[in-house]
């Protein structure tokens, strides 16, 4: 694909790229100067020194890798126009080394990137801002160089000494940096701002964008901003979880903070080799005798009330109960509630996997008809057969199209689980990986079951009223699951059921009992 004639003249006959969201992520900070040392994706000596030793080929501190994947066909380009999901084009790459991971065995690029347009996706965009955006902090000075230009800032953010008999420069003001993928509740509330006046520093707090719920963790900041010290400013950064260690993690923060002007960041541990130094607030507890939340060391041991689990919130939130409020303020409680509402409402979509034959698409019509009569829950009916015949009409039997089918099967299922609705498919689906791929977006959403429907092939053989497996063996269809294509068992099943061994009334009976079980559908 190449570039849109948006692009100038140079430009347009470029192949294109959208990375996924973690890239995307690292793209928009690198772009914004975030990332900084960073000016691009890294290649793989700069990879592997960060991967072992959490600094890049040159000996500067950096603590996660920072890669571009891409396919094949596009390592032989010099140049490639990355672009965001939906086609815009954001920056250029320079390719400087095509290479391949040792583990993954992925594909990338690594070179300097050219900034063609800021991105502008993503929920609370306005807030967003690039480094070099942010008025200085009161008692900054900016002393000029004699060439007129704004000299570096000294390493560890040291001043340098002033002249001899002069006065010196006065010291930056601290700014305490806060990144979180998590409301603030009563308890960190009143951490922030024991560290914020100790330190006498104003507060940035940096909502870590991840792709799940990322508006409702905006706005329950925002909605806690009155209990922040004044000035407190809010920068919501793009960083989904990348399965670093914690440590790192940490680390990674400490340079976002420090390229958004904090001095010190608040974490729950230390780590050594912060870009900023880490403050990690004293512990603190809610004091059931004098009902306000407070260090430990001023309670009495027999006032401590036990905190509130992130296992039992979210049993309140799963059974539509109200969060404490000592335990939370009201507007970040009825966010929570948005982003997870009671299971009872909440979209789930049950996916039903087996071999052509197996039963699944009875069983899920059994289902979807169950449900119906029950009342209470939208659903729709996403049938193998049915499904083909109108979303997936032209694709074939190879493993690239079924693979597609399936994720077009995944992508409506998450719209309408995002939705509240129930999506019930029926797919042969046979590998674990494009299911996996389906259970992400779902999950990202809401709920999902996985059903395999295990009936032998022996028994999908005899039910053959197409005659689809005689034609498979004797080689009349290419690629047939089971035949002369591999089916993939799910080791990650959420229930499993053989019709050769039960009536279809019996196995919806058994999948209903899940769903009720599980809090997704009232009792009969």
């Amino acid at each position: 694909m190449t570039a849109d004639a948006g692009l100038p003249d140079t430009l347009r006959d470029l192949p294109t790229w959208t990375p996924d969201a973690v890239e995307l992520a690292d793209l928009e900070l690198i772009l914004a100067g975030v990332y900084r040392p960073l000016t691009g994706f890294l290649g793989s000596y700069d990879t592997a020194m960060v991967i072992a030793g959490g600094r890049l080929a040159d000996g500067t501190p950096w603590p996660v890798p920072v890669t571009l994947s891409v396919p094949e066909e596009l390592t032989g380009h010099e140049r490639i126009v990355l672009q965001d999901p939906e086609g815009v084009p954001l920056a250029v790459l320079r390719v400087t080394e095509a290479w391949q991971d040792p583990t993954t065995r992925d594909r990338r690029l690594a070179g300097p990137l050219e900034a063609l347009r800021a991105p502008a996706h993503g929920p609370f965009h306005s807030l967003r801002r690039r480094p070099d955006e942010l008025a200085p902090h009161e008692g900054d000075v900016l002393a000029e160089s004699p060439e007129g230009g704004r000299p570096p800032t000294p390493p560890g953010n040291v001043l340098p000494e002033s002249p001899e008999g002069g006065r010196p420069p006065t010291p930056p003001a601290n700014v305490l940096g806060v990144a979180t993928g998590e409301p603030l509740h009563r308890k960190q509330l009143g951490q922030l701002r024991q560290v914020a006046e100790r330190l006498g520093a104003k507060v940035l707090v940096l909502p870590m964008l991840g792709g799940e719920h990322d508006e409702s963790l905006v706005r329950a900041l925002l909605a806690v901003r009155r209990e922040l010290p004044d000035g407190t400013q809010i920068i919501p950064v793009p960083l989904p979880a990348r399965g670093e260690l914690k440590d790192r993690e940490v680390l990674l923060h400490s340079h976002i903070a420090a390229a958004y002007g904090a001095t010190h960041l608040l974490a729950d541990h230390e780590v050594e080799g912060t870009a900023v130094p880490v403050v990690v607030p004293e512990p603190w507890a809610y004091d059931a005798d004098v009902e306000v939340w407070r260090p430990v060391a001023r309670i009495e041991p027999d006032h401590v009330q036990a905190e509130l689990t992130p296992e039992r919130l979210g049993e309140l939130l799963d059974a539509g109960e109200p969060i404490p409020d000592w335990f939370t303020p009201p507007a970040v409680a009825a966010e929570l509630a948005l982003a997870r509402p009671p299971k009872l409402s909440r979209g789930i979509t049950v996916f039903f996997t087996g071999l052509s034959g197996s039963g699944k698409s009875t069983v899920a019509r059994g289902l979807a008809d169950a449900l119906v009569e029950r009342g209470g829950r939208t659903v729709t009916l996403l049938d193998g057969d049915v499904v083909r015949r109108m979303l997936s009409a032209g694709l074939t039997f190879s493993r690239a199209d079924r693979d597609l089918n399936i994720r077009r099967i995944g992508f409506v299922a998450a719209e309408i689980t995002r939705h509240g609705g129930t999506a019930i498919c029926a797919p042969i689906a046979p590998y674990a990986a494009t299911r996996a791929e389906v259970r992400r977006m779902v999950s990202a959403v809401g709920d999902f079951i996985l059903v395999h429907v295990a009936t032998p092939l022996e028994e999908c053989e005899r039910r053959d009223r197409k005659g689809l497996y005689a034609k498979a063996r004797a080689g009349l269809i290419p690629e047939f699951t089971g035949i002369s294509d591999p089916y993939e068992e799910p080791d990650d099943a959420d229930l499993t059921l053989d019709t050769s061994r039960m009536a279809p009334d019996e196995a919806v009976g058994k999948v209903l009992d899940l769903l009720v079980e599980g809090g997704w559908v009232r009792p009969a």
